[in-house]
């Protein structure tokens, strides 16, 4: 073999491993569960009825009841809780980790110190609704 044939063959290896390793760190990072957005509303769909709902932390997730097949996820404060749905049996329907998130595509953050300040951006910048959560939050650090 010739050295350009050994160097072809090293680096479409080198190249299918890189991809292999990219796509093994992307499955692994995955994060499970249900997010939702701050101060939005998610439908989750529930394969059959339920008769039990629980949010682990009602702080940060609210869970209200369309039907018997359908609830709506709020996100109430930043952070993470759970969702456990169970039949009429007792079985689990849904048991999944629930993540409340900020909207990043249209706010803006400014840091002022220990002052922060968020802005929603649609399409002006204007002060941002502020949860019971961030309010107190912000009453604990004297804002």
């Amino acid at each position: 073999m010739h050295r350009a044939q050994i160097f072809k063959i090293l680096f479409r290896q080198s190249l299918l491993a890189a991809a292999a390793a990219a796509m093994m760190m992307t499955t692994a990072h995955a994060e499970p569960g249900i997010e939702v957005i701050m101060n939005q509303a998610r439908i989750v769909k529930l394969a059959r009825g339920a008769d039990t709902i629980v949010v682990g932390n009602p702080a940060i997730a609210d869970a209200s009841v369309q039907d018997a097949n359908t609830i709506i996820l709020t996100g109430r404060g930043f952070g993470v809780t759970n969702l456990v749905v169970l039949d009429r049996d007792g079985a689990p329907i849904i048991d999944e980790q629930v993540t409340v998130v900020r909207q990043t595509t249209s706010s803006v953050r400014i840091y002022r110190r220990a002052s922060i300040q968020t802005l929603s951006c649609t399409p002006y910048c204007e002060g941002s609704y502020k949860s019971e959560a961030e309010l107190a939050s912000d009453a604990q650090i004297g804002r």
